[in-house]
């Protein structure tokens, strides 16, 4: 398992070079997560926050997690922080496991978990100026599945 918090970027190809493999692994799923525009397509840029200890540590849980409900091989979990303008990646789940359900099911449980849990603080700069990220229902409401 690994689990990175950063400010640079990442190249998620070279992230999945190697990841995961071993004989007993029969599936690698991933997901990258991008900045994304506002509606009103006015987002210069997203500031992440965070207290390092305390992300870090919410993250290996949120991962151990997701290695305890599922046979896993391999769990790897990159997300960012700093300025990140539309279009940057912001982070990345991948999952290895012997079976396809298990990979798919347990970086599901990881992206709704690191959207709802983690603890980042998201603000958006817009030409009309900043807000902070509020909590999203649907992002609440994904995790009564797990």
């Amino acid at each position: 398992m690994r689990v990175q918090v950063q400010e640079e970027n990442f190249d998620p190809s070279a992230e999945l070079e190697h990841f995961g493999r071993g004989k007993d692994t029969g599936a690698v799923v991933s997901f990258t997560g991008i900045v994304r525009n506002n509606s009103e397509g006015t987002l210069r840029r997203m500031e992440i926050e965070h207290y390092p200890e305390m992300t870090k540590t919410a993250l290996h849980q949120i991962a151990d997690q997701a290695q305890t409900r599922w046979a896993l091989n391999d769990v790897l979990v990159i997300h960012r922080y700093g300025r990140l303008t539309p279009g940057a990646r912001i982070m990345m789940v991948a999952t290895a496991s012997r079976h396809r359900v298990d990979a798919f099911q347990a970086a599901e449980f990881l992206m709704d978990y690191l959207k709802s849990r983690a603890p980042f603080w998201k603000k958006e700069i817009t030409d009309q100026g900043a807000d902070w990220v509020a909590a999203r229902d649907e992002d609440e409401d994904a995790l009564n599945r797990w």
